[in-house]
């Protein structure tokens, strides 16, 4: 008995695992059931029409959406499956002149998602080729014959412009155009690049340069100041000092005049020695009288 309920289990088990999924996927191959995965949306179509479209996630029943024309469509419909999701795209090297005649090579980077799924399978034959190429087109033409400043630094506003010109259209096919930026600017010309980068490395010696002798004529400006201010601070300090003298000589000559004339005889010997003059010395001992006065009335004599 007990071997007998084994086997049954054994069995029930067999038929579920191989024969479940086959009957599920009869099921869902007849479209009974619909699983929609996340942003994703299937489109049913009977006889050539729009029967049709599930977009929300999970397990869904055809028949209550559609009634019993649901289970024609295996036979004499279509299913569609759209990828909703937001998808992104590069095109590269968008040839463009600007308004100095020169080439440029641009980069634009969007994004785009589809909205209207029927509109995206039957308004275009390729709806995706289509946005591009009118992404492309209208990137060209609004930055054709810009001057080149224009077009290095107003990106947003070009970008913002790129994206109002191609939404009508992408619209039409479905889509909901995103956010539109353009990426890159670059020169194609390698002799142009190579004649800018002198232009720039010139020009970056020359304002090295200018910054560098103003620097200097700055440094030289504020020595000078420093240096005259320094020498009246000099001068002023040199005028001070007799007064200054003076008034200490005054001071020694009222407390005690014998220190006053010692001071006056060190600084008239001081004087004397730094002058660099011959000087006689004559003993205290010999009797030498010297009278200029007297000298000169005999030569008048003779």
């Amino acid at each position: 008995m007990t071997g007998d309920y084994k086997l049954d289990s054994f069995l029930a088990l067999l038929l579920g695992i191989v024969f479940l999924p086959l009957v599920l996927g009869l099921a869902r191959r007849l479209g009974l059931y619909a699983i929609v995965a996340e942003r994703e949306a299937q489109v049913f179509t009977l006889f050539g029409k729009v029967l049709g479209t599930l977009d929300e996630p999970g397990i869904r029943f055809p028949i209550g959406h559609f009634g019993l024309k649901a289970l024609l469509v295996p036979f004499f419909g279509e299913l569609h499956r759209v990828d909703t999701r937001l998808r992104q795209n590069y095109l590269r090297d968008q040839m463009v002149n600007s308004g100095e005649g020169t080439p440029m090579g641009v980069g634009i980077w969007y994004e785009m998602q589809v909205n209207d799924t029927v509109a995206y399978l039957f308004a275009n034959a390729n709806p995706e080729g289509s946005l591009e190429a009118n992404v492309s087109s209208a990137a060209i033409s609004t930055l054709s014959n810009l001057e080149m400043d224009k077009m290095l630094e107003d990106r947003h506003q070009l970008s913002q412009q790129v994206r109002h010109t191609v939404s009508p259209l992408s619209e039409k096919w479905g889509y909901r155009l995103g956010s539109v930026y353009i990426r890159k600017v670059a020169f194609t010309d390698r002799q142009m690049v190579d004649n800018i980068t002198d232009k720039v490395v010139k020009r970056l010696v020359q304002v090295t340069s200018a910054m560098k002798q103003d620097g200097e004529n700055r440094v030289g400006l504020i020595k000078s100041q420093t240096a005259y201010k320094v020498s009246q601070k000099m001068a002023e300090a040199s005028a001070a000092r007799p007064a200054v003298v003076g008034d200490a000589l005054n001071a020694i000559a009222r407390q005690d005049p014998e220190v006053l004339a010692a001071v006056l005889e060190v600084l008239e010997t001081q004087k004397l020695i730094e002058s660099g003059a011959p000087v006689d010395l004559v003993p205290t001992e010999a009797r030498v009288l010297v009278s200029l006065g007297a000298a000169g009335t005999h030569q008048a004599e003779d």
